[in-house]
């Protein structure tokens, strides 16, 4: 992606000293506010729009205090029967709602959705009602934020290919900074100053190092563009909600989009909510199992459906087991080897009474999706393993070893259990 940069040399990026010399951004007054794209389910807020509204105010409230400016948390709500949550909007933390009310956009739509919130982006109109101060200049958001589920990792990407921009995708950390950057082909080898920029951070594959997400504006004056708005997906779960806090006010505008009759080309006639088949809510039990069942896959498989089958718990996984590194038999892999089982950032949040993670490694990633568990028993070879420190009870051993121990041991508490009925 033209405008998303990684830079994985620390010492090119260093905090702006107070007697640089170097130009800042050329269009400063172009690009104002924060903008959130809401997603709700029949005009209730789903619990990821409300997190990145937190986040949103938290970051902006840093923002002006240090810049002395008035920029905006602006969110952008489509859908029919909306009003109402636009007060809800206000209620936890934005200061002004785009609304855009029109049957077509009853149900999400992504070339619709595209359309529309591209256009708000770019309205000078909207942006004239909620500060008026910033609307002459106004071309697009300083930031935009989307949620980081299947629908707003794709609503993210197409709108800021309509936006001629860069995205930063699962995103669990942001900082605004001022920076120096020397990049050989943004600033073509020259150090560079870029102020107010949104540093955007993910963990890697491994889940264990960091990597730092940047879109900038190409200073090099053989290619030279500017990458507004700086946006990104952020994964559910990583900030806190604000308190509903019903004295806050705002501003709350309305926008009429252009939509010609192409645009309806797709119509939804009926729309159903399927539930994910694996169910840790219910379950006061969960396994979580990791790369170490990679001596004997498909056997350690076996072996932990046994387990979770004798404490009556769900399976679930870390992120590398849902791309199926391993040779097992279809009807294994299918099963237990697949997204809607993965637990941490990239998958689903667990809170059971009894966590067990077997061959998990411990990767910042999966450890976020369980942290919340009330007591945290690990099974690993490796005593060195980052999961000790994250756990009750640290068993040290092969899981091909220890599992048919615990099981066994099971069954007989079990007998003796019955007998005592």
């Amino acid at each position: 992606m033209a405008a998303s940069t990684t830079l994985p040399d620390p010492r090119t990026i260093m905090p702006i000293r107070e007697n640089s010399t170097n130009s800042g951004n050329e269009s400063e007054g172009s690009y104002r506010h924060l903008y959130v794209v809401v997603e709700h389910d029949d005009s209730k807020p789903i619990p990821v729009t409300l997190e990145m509204l937190g986040e949103a105010r938290r970051l902006m409230d840093i923002f002006n205090a240090r810049y002395s400016s008035t920029e905006k948390v602006v969110a952008v709500v489509l859908g029919i029967n909306i009003k109402k949550l636009c007060e809800e909007l206000v209620y936890y933390g934005a200061d002004a709602v785009i609304w855009v009310e029109n049957p077509d956009l009853r149900y999400p739509i992504n070339l619709i959705d595209t359309k529309v919130i591209a256009q708000v982006a770019r309205d000078k109109v909207c942006v004239s009602k909620v500060s008026p101060e910033y609307s002459e200049e106004f071309k697009k958001p300083r930031y935009m934020f989307f949620s980081a589920d299947n629908t707003g990792r794709h609503l993210s990407a197409t709108v800021l290919a309509e936006l001629e921009s860069g995205l930063a995708s699962d995103i669990n950390k942001l900082v605004i900074e001022d920076l120096e950057i020397k990049h050989e082909h943004k600033t073509k080898g020259q150090l560079a100053r870029y102020e107010k920029t949104l540093e955007m951070y993910r963990p890697d594959f491994s889940g264990f190092l960091w990597t730092t997400i940047l879109c900038l504006d190409n200073r090099n004056p053989a290619i030279q563009r500017e990458y507004h708005p700086q946006a990104c997906s952020i994964i559910p779960g990583v900030f806190a909600p604000l308190q509903r806090d019903p004295t806050r006010t705002g501003i709350i505008v309305d926008f009429s989009p252009e939509l010609d009759q192409a645009d309806k080309a797709v119509k939804v006639l009926n729309r159903q909510v399927t539930k994910s088949p694996v169910d840790f809510d219910s379950h006061k039990a969960v396994i979580g199992f990791g790369r170490g069942i990679k001596d004997s896959p498909e056997d350690n498989i076996k072996l932990i459906v046994e387990l979770a089958n004798e404490l009556n718990a769900e399976i679930g996984v870390s992120l590398p087991i849902s791309k199926k590194p391993y040779s097992v038999r279809e009807s294994v892999s299918s099963l237990y080897m697949n997204s809607d089982r993965v637990i941490g950032t990239s998958g689903r949040k667990v809170a059971p009474a009894i966590y067990v993670a077997i061959g998990v490694s411990g990767a910042m990633q999966h450890i976020a999706g369980m942290k919340e568990s009330g007591f945290v028993i690990a099974i690993n070879a490796d005593a060195n393993s980052p999961i000790k420190d994250e756990c009750d009870i640290f068993i040290r051993g092969r899981m091909e070893d220890v599992l048919p121990v615990l099981i066994e041991e099971l069954k007989k508490q079990k007998q003796v259990m019955e007998v005592h009925k």
